[in-house]
Protein backbone atom coordinates (compact mmCIF):
# COMPACT_ATOMS: atom_id res chain seq x y z
CA UNK A 1 0.00 0.00 0.00
CA UNK A 2 0.89 3.81 -0.89
CA UNK A 3 0.66 6.56 0.91
CA UNK A 4 0.27 9.64 -1.37
CA UNK A 5 -0.18 13.25 0.02
CA UNK A 6 -1.37 16.70 -1.43
CA UNK A 7 -0.40 19.11 1.26
CA UNK A 8 -1.74 22.34 0.17
CA UNK A 9 -1.83 25.77 1.25
CA UNK A 10 -5.05 25.46 3.84
CA UNK A 11 -5.89 21.37 4.22
CA UNK A 12 -3.75 18.20 3.78
CA UNK A 13 -5.13 15.51 1.06
CA UNK A 14 -3.88 11.74 1.16
CA UNK A 15 -4.85 8.78 -0.45
CA UNK A 16 -4.33 4.60 0.71
CA UNK A 17 -3.30 3.50 -2.94
CA UNK A 18 -2.90 -0.32 -4.17
CA UNK A 19 -3.90 -3.05 -5.97
CA UNK A 20 -8.11 -2.59 -6.18
CA UNK A 21 -8.08 -0.36 -3.43
CA UNK A 22 -8.54 4.11 -3.51
CA UNK A 23 -9.09 5.28 0.18
CA UNK A 24 -8.93 8.99 0.11
CA UNK A 25 -9.66 11.79 3.16
CA UNK A 26 -8.77 15.29 3.66
CA UNK A 27 -8.66 17.50 6.63
CA UNK A 28 -7.96 21.29 7.44
CA UNK A 29 -4.61 22.49 8.65
CA UNK A 30 -4.32 23.85 11.95
CA UNK A 31 -2.00 26.98 12.89
CA UNK A 32 -0.22 24.89 15.28
CA UNK A 33 -0.21 21.37 15.96
CA UNK A 34 0.86 20.23 12.59
CA UNK A 35 2.65 16.75 13.77
CA UNK A 36 0.05 16.53 16.28
CA UNK A 37 -2.47 16.27 13.12
CA UNK A 38 -0.68 13.72 11.19
CA UNK A 39 -0.39 11.35 14.29
CA UNK A 40 -4.08 11.64 14.80
CA UNK A 41 -4.55 10.86 11.03
CA UNK A 42 -2.03 8.09 10.21
CA UNK A 43 -0.48 7.10 13.95
CA UNK A 44 -2.30 3.55 13.96
CA UNK A 45 -1.97 2.66 10.09
CA UNK A 46 0.47 0.06 8.82
CA UNK A 47 3.59 1.09 7.41
CA UNK A 48 3.44 1.90 3.25
CA UNK A 49 5.67 0.75 0.88
CA UNK A 50 6.22 4.20 -0.24
CA UNK A 51 5.20 7.93 0.26
CA UNK A 52 4.88 10.37 -2.23
CA UNK A 53 3.98 14.18 -1.73
CA UNK A 54 3.23 17.07 -3.17
CA UNK A 55 3.67 20.03 -1.03
CA UNK A 56 2.89 23.84 -1.86
CA UNK A 57 4.22 24.63 1.83
CA UNK A 58 7.80 25.88 2.41
CA UNK A 59 10.92 24.10 3.81
CA UNK A 60 9.57 24.12 7.79
CA UNK A 61 6.03 22.46 7.15
CA UNK A 62 8.43 19.87 4.66
CA UNK A 63 10.30 18.82 7.06
CA UNK A 64 7.76 18.21 9.69
CA UNK A 65 6.39 15.66 7.51
CA UNK A 66 10.01 13.95 6.74
CA UNK A 67 10.63 14.06 10.43
CA UNK A 68 7.05 12.44 11.64
CA UNK A 69 7.35 10.05 8.78
CA UNK A 70 10.65 8.62 9.38
CA UNK A 71 10.21 8.46 13.15
CA UNK A 72 6.96 6.64 12.61
CA UNK A 73 7.77 4.54 9.88
CA UNK A 74 11.50 4.90 9.20
CA UNK A 75 10.23 5.83 5.54
CA UNK A 76 11.59 8.45 3.49
CA UNK A 77 9.11 10.23 1.52
CA UNK A 78 9.38 11.46 -2.43
CA UNK A 79 8.69 15.17 -2.36
CA UNK A 80 7.87 15.38 -6.15
CA UNK A 81 9.36 18.37 -8.50
CA UNK A 82 8.06 19.30 -11.64
CA UNK A 83 10.46 17.81 -14.47
CA UNK A 84 11.28 18.90 -17.88
CA UNK A 85 9.56 15.61 -19.01
CA UNK A 86 7.96 12.44 -17.06
CA UNK A 87 5.21 10.48 -18.03
CA UNK A 88 4.41 11.66 -21.27
CA UNK A 89 4.18 15.23 -20.18
CA UNK A 90 7.05 18.05 -21.11
CA UNK A 91 7.16 20.82 -19.20
CA UNK A 92 7.08 24.51 -21.04
CA UNK A 93 7.85 26.51 -17.77
CA UNK A 94 11.21 28.80 -18.69
CA UNK A 95 12.50 27.49 -15.25
CA UNK A 96 10.45 24.04 -15.36
CA UNK A 97 11.50 22.85 -11.66
CA UNK A 98 9.63 26.34 -10.36
CA UNK A 99 6.40 25.22 -11.36
CA UNK A 100 4.12 23.84 -8.42
CA UNK A 101 4.32 20.34 -7.80
CA UNK A 102 0.41 20.33 -7.03
CA UNK A 103 -0.11 21.44 -10.77
CA UNK A 104 2.51 19.39 -12.36
CA UNK A 105 0.73 15.80 -10.11
CA UNK A 106 -2.49 17.30 -11.91
CA UNK A 107 -0.85 17.41 -15.56
CA UNK A 108 0.57 14.31 -14.93
CA UNK A 109 -2.87 12.45 -14.16
CA UNK A 110 -4.81 14.72 -16.75
CA UNK A 111 -2.25 13.27 -19.30
CA UNK A 112 -2.89 10.21 -18.37
CA UNK A 113 -6.67 9.87 -18.75
CA UNK A 114 -6.77 11.21 -21.89
CA UNK A 115 -4.21 11.88 -24.68
CA UNK A 116 -6.76 14.62 -25.77
CA UNK A 117 -6.54 18.54 -25.41
CA UNK A 118 -7.11 19.64 -22.06
CA UNK A 119 -7.51 22.34 -19.52
CA UNK A 120 -6.42 21.75 -15.67
CA UNK A 121 -8.32 24.35 -13.58
CA UNK A 122 -7.58 23.75 -9.81
CA UNK A 123 -9.73 25.58 -7.56
CA UNK A 124 -7.90 25.91 -3.63
CA UNK A 125 -6.96 28.50 -1.75
CA UNK A 126 -5.44 29.60 -5.25
CA UNK A 127 -7.27 28.73 -8.93
CA UNK A 128 -4.59 27.64 -11.16
CA UNK A 129 -5.78 27.19 -15.05
CA UNK A 130 -3.43 25.26 -16.78
CA UNK A 131 -3.08 24.57 -20.52
CA UNK A 132 -2.00 20.74 -22.07
CA UNK A 133 -1.61 20.21 -25.56
CA UNK A 134 -3.06 16.68 -27.24
CA UNK A 135 0.71 16.20 -27.60
CA UNK A 136 1.52 16.32 -23.74
CA UNK A 137 3.19 19.34 -23.60
CA UNK A 138 2.24 21.69 -20.77
CA UNK A 139 1.82 25.51 -22.70
CA UNK A 140 1.50 27.98 -19.91
CA UNK A 141 -1.25 28.28 -17.34
CA UNK A 142 -2.43 31.44 -15.01
CA UNK A 143 -3.06 31.73 -11.15
CA UNK A 144 -5.78 33.92 -9.65
CA UNK A 145 -6.91 34.45 -5.96
CA UNK A 146 -9.05 31.63 -4.83
CA UNK A 147 -12.79 32.28 -3.46
CA UNK A 148 -11.86 32.88 -0.02
CA UNK A 149 -8.94 34.57 -1.10
CA UNK A 150 -10.77 36.75 -2.92
CA UNK A 151 -13.50 37.52 -0.09
CA UNK A 152 -10.81 37.94 2.34
CA UNK A 153 -8.99 40.33 0.41
CA UNK A 154 -12.27 42.25 -0.75
CA UNK A 155 -12.94 42.45 3.48
CA UNK A 156 -9.78 43.04 4.32
CA UNK A 157 -9.22 46.64 2.03
CA UNK A 158 -12.35 48.08 2.03
CA UNK A 159 -13.90 50.13 4.73
CA UNK A 160 -17.77 50.09 3.94
CA UNK A 161 -17.75 46.26 3.66
CA UNK A 162 -17.81 44.44 7.27
CA UNK A 163 -19.68 41.56 6.57
CA UNK A 164 -18.12 38.69 5.85
CA UNK A 165 -20.77 35.67 5.25
CA UNK A 166 -23.33 35.72 2.85
CA UNK A 167 -25.79 33.59 0.25
CA UNK A 168 -24.19 33.28 -2.99
CA UNK A 169 -27.62 31.73 -4.93
CA UNK A 170 -28.20 34.66 -6.97
CA UNK A 171 -26.28 38.22 -8.56
CA UNK A 172 -29.64 39.77 -7.17
CA UNK A 173 -27.88 40.45 -3.66
CA UNK A 174 -30.10 42.46 -1.45
CA UNK A 175 -27.66 42.51 1.37
CA UNK A 176 -24.06 43.43 1.82
CA UNK A 177 -23.10 39.93 2.89
CA UNK A 178 -24.94 38.37 0.07
CA UNK A 179 -23.85 40.88 -2.49
CA UNK A 180 -19.95 39.88 -1.15
CA UNK A 181 -20.55 36.23 -1.10
CA UNK A 182 -22.15 36.34 -4.84
CA UNK A 183 -20.19 39.06 -6.42
CA UNK A 184 -16.95 36.96 -5.61
CA UNK A 185 -18.49 33.73 -6.48
CA UNK A 186 -19.88 34.58 -9.90
CA UNK A 187 -16.93 36.95 -10.51
CA UNK A 188 -14.57 33.69 -10.08
CA UNK A 189 -16.79 31.26 -12.11
CA UNK A 190 -16.29 34.11 -15.42
CA UNK A 191 -12.86 34.48 -14.70
CA UNK A 192 -12.09 30.98 -15.03
CA UNK A 193 -14.45 30.45 -18.18
CA UNK A 194 -12.68 33.92 -20.07
CA UNK A 195 -9.27 32.02 -19.32
CA UNK A 196 -10.40 28.65 -20.32
CA UNK A 197 -12.10 30.04 -23.70
CA UNK A 198 -8.40 32.07 -24.06
CA UNK A 199 -6.67 28.90 -23.68
CA UNK A 200 -8.97 26.86 -26.01
CA UNK A 201 -8.17 29.11 -28.77
CA UNK A 202 -4.74 27.48 -28.45
CA UNK A 203 -5.62 24.06 -28.41
CA UNK A 204 -8.88 23.66 -30.02
CA UNK A 205 -12.62 24.45 -28.91
CA UNK A 206 -12.49 20.32 -28.18
CA UNK A 207 -10.22 20.39 -25.57
CA UNK A 208 -11.83 19.23 -22.09
CA UNK A 209 -12.33 21.04 -19.30
CA UNK A 210 -11.04 19.30 -15.90
CA UNK A 211 -12.35 20.86 -12.81
CA UNK A 212 -10.77 19.57 -8.94
CA UNK A 213 -10.20 21.28 -5.57
CA UNK A 214 -12.13 21.87 -2.75
CA UNK A 215 -14.25 24.91 -3.98
CA UNK A 216 -14.55 22.78 -7.55
CA UNK A 217 -18.50 21.87 -6.34
CA UNK A 218 -19.31 25.21 -5.58
CA UNK A 219 -18.27 26.47 -9.37
CA UNK A 220 -19.32 23.21 -11.02
CA UNK A 221 -22.71 24.40 -11.64
CA UNK A 222 -21.79 27.68 -12.66
CA UNK A 223 -19.87 26.44 -15.92
CA UNK A 224 -21.31 26.80 -18.86
CA UNK A 225 -19.90 24.20 -21.40
CA UNK A 226 -19.25 20.48 -20.21
CA UNK A 227 -17.00 19.93 -17.16
CA UNK A 228 -15.58 16.83 -15.86
CA UNK A 229 -14.88 16.75 -11.89
CA UNK A 230 -12.19 14.77 -11.15
CA UNK A 231 -12.28 15.63 -7.22
CA UNK A 232 -8.69 13.98 -6.52
CA UNK A 233 -6.40 14.39 -9.68
CA UNK A 234 -3.55 15.59 -7.68
CA UNK A 235 -3.56 12.60 -5.90
CA UNK A 236 -4.14 10.61 -9.09
CA UNK A 237 -1.02 12.25 -10.50
CA UNK A 238 0.64 11.26 -7.09
CA UNK A 239 -0.38 7.40 -7.62
CA UNK A 240 0.97 7.00 -11.59
CA UNK A 241 4.37 8.58 -10.15
CA UNK A 242 4.74 6.26 -7.03
CA UNK A 243 3.44 3.50 -9.75
CA UNK A 244 6.36 4.48 -12.23
CA UNK A 245 8.98 4.23 -9.65
CA UNK A 246 7.57 0.80 -8.48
Amino acid sequence: MNLLVDLGNSRIKWAHSGPQHWETGAETIPDEGFSALLERLWGKTAAPERVVVSTVHGPQRERLLHDWLMRRWECEPLFIRAQPQQLGVTNRYREPASLGADRWAALIAARQSSTAAQCVVDCGTAVTIDALSAEGEFLGGVILAGLQMMRASLLADTHGIRIGKGADDTCLALSTGDGVAAGSLFGLAGAIERVVAEQRRVLGTEARVLLTGGDAPRLLPLMSWPVTHVPDLVLQGLKCIAEARA
